[in-house]
């Protein structure tokens, strides 16, 4: 179901922390044959100018989005809710820099961005919050700048259910509601590929991933 990020409505505990914090490096082996998951990277690194800057929005484990985007020589922020996956990708990826925070709380400079990416990591989030951050994260691109964002694409709504062995709350659209959205964030859409993917872990089951790229308008 993708990288971490989300808070809690109240107190200062953070539901998707936990469970990535449990998961921890598990995660990472889960998805890492992921094939269209490397497509994407692959297409985002064709679209980049040297040296890039680019936000990885829940980074997870660094791996693979950080990872290759900084052995393709780009400077990497990574931002992520759980402070297990922040510390694993500081060690597995110690040319990126990444930061433990909330994305919704986290600062983001107008323009300050070539590229932002944004893998599985809005699932966690309510609809109207994964509206909001869209749009900071295009706004946080230079003009022309790169956005990638990828999803489980099934119409959900704040639906209890269990990741990897973990109880999550987690909410989503269709694919076609997705990549509207995205657009309407200020991105022209230039590509969109949707498969079918079953995380390699004893509770792992098979699960659409839609991925959505495009450019600030």
């Amino acid at each position: 179901m993708g990288d971490s990020q989300g808070r809690a409505a109240e107190g200062h505990g953070s539901p998707a922390a936990a469970v990535f914090d449990a998961l921890g490096a598990e995660y990472e082996r889960a998805f890492a044959a992921s094939a269209a998951h490397r497509e994407s990277l692959e297409r985002l690194l064709a679209g980049l100018a040297p040296g890039s800057r680019v936000l990885d929005v829940g980074s997870g484990t660094g791996r693979p989005t950080a990872q290759t985007l900084t052995d393709a020589g780009h400077r990497v922020l990574g931002v992520d809710v759980s402070p297990v996956m922040t510390a694993l990708a500081a060690r597995q990826v110690p040319g990126a820099e990444f930061r433990c925070a909330d994305i919704r709380d986290f600062p983001l400079s107008e323009g300050g961005f070539d590229a932002a990416c944004v893998y599985f990591s809005l699932l966690q989030l309510d609809h109207g919050e994964q509206t909001d951050l869209l749009e900071r994260l295009v706004r946080s691109l230079r003009p022309g700048g790169l956005l990638v964002a990828a999803t489980v694409p099934v119409d959900a709504t704040e639906v209890d259910t269990v990741f990897m062995g973990q109880p999550v709350r987690v909410s989503s659209f269709g694919a076609e509601e997705f990549t509207t959205l995205v657009a309407r964030a200020g991105v022209a859409v230039e590509w969109t590929h949707s498969a079918l993917f079953t995380p390699d872990h004893p509770a792992g089951e098979p699960e659409p991933h839609v991925f959505v790229h495009g450019r600030r308008i």
